[in-house]
């Protein structure tokens, strides 16, 4: 379970499901619709873009698709806030959905900061 955990790809996956999951519990009230579509397509763009950067031709363009990971990170995240502080149900739920969409947001802005070559450069800073 440890490397799972570490494994971005299977995290994002597994949270795309949990998002899934979510959703089928919002009231069936028009509002809950469209948090629901934007939850649902910002929080399947997280691990659609890291796959889709697997397949990247060079370091910038899959820098270019983590990039827009992370943007749907971010944006799944006011969603997730949105729906927890409006939500008549389970809150509980999406309060553990935020703390792991900003998990994802971490991971994935480290991973662009490595990439980029800027991570090596700010704990040489530190020194």
């Amino acid at each position: 379970m440890v490397a799972k955990k570490k494994n971005i790809k299977y995290r994002a996956y597994w949270f795309a499901l949990e998002i899934i999951k979510l959703i089928d519990t919002l009231p069936n009230q028009k509002a809950y619709w469209s948090l629901g579509d934007q939850l649902l397509r910002s929080a399947t763009s997280i691990g659609a873009n890291i796959i889709e950067a697997t397949g990247s031709l060079s370091k910038k363009e899959f820098i270019r698709f983590y990039s827009i990971g992370l943007k749907s990170a971010n944006e799944t995240k006011f969603w997730l806030s949105l729906i927890r502080d409006s939500h008549k149900g389970d809150d509980k739920t999406a309060g553990s959905l935020l703390i792991e969409a900003d998990e994802l947001s971490k991971m994935i802005g480290a991973s662009i900061l490595t990439m980029r070559g800027k991570r090596m450069k700010k704990i040489e800073n530190l020194k």
